[in-house]
């Protein structure tokens, strides 16, 4: 690992917080519950809407529909899992860098994040041609498998990061 980074870890492991994490009977446990939960409210429902734009209910729901309520589902999920995962990775920085999974589950996050912003910037301003009873162009067909292979992969280099 580069000393920098050993450094940057080794003070996120001794901040307050940090201490607070490792010192509080059962913390540890609970934000690993909740951040289970944030992983399924974020990949549940994006899982649902990459199915409809891959043309899951094409002729019964529209991708509008689907993206109003699946959606902000999501992103309340993404939220939790975020605060979560960075809370239970700060007392453990310094080990949890250092494990084979970790720069996997970082890239795949931002796989993903830079998914989302250009299915959005981009493909899904063309929505309305494409919102109901029509085939999904290749481009948001393309976001939803990339959507599908890359938050699945987050949540297998997280398991790993226990086991790498």
């Amino acid at each position: 690992m580069v000393p920098v980074m050993d450094n940057v870890f080794s003070w996120l492991e001794d901040t307050w917080l940090a201490e607070v994490i490792r010192s509080t009977a059962y913390l540890y446990p609970v934000l690993e519950s909740v951040h289970i939960v944030g992983i399924a409210l974020l990949i549940g429902p994006a899982a649902a809407f990459d199915l409809r734009l891959l043309g899951v209910g094409r002729r019964t729901l529209r991708v509008t529909i689907a993206a109003s309520h699946l959606l902000r589902l999501s992103r309340l999920g993404l939220v939790i899992a975020a605060a979560t995962g960075v809370a239970m990775f700060l007392p453990g920085a310094n080990l949890i860098a250092d494990r084979g999974s970790a720069p996997w589950k970082l890239g795949l996050i931002l796989l993903a994040g830079l998914n989302i912003l250009i299915f959005h910037r981009r493909t899904y301003r063309s929505v309305a041609d494409w919102d109901a009873d029509q085939p999904t162009p290749v481009a948001a067909r393309c976001a939803a498998v990339i959507s599908l292979a890359s938050w699945t992969g987050v949540t297998i280099a997280g398991r790993l990061l226990a086991y790498t």
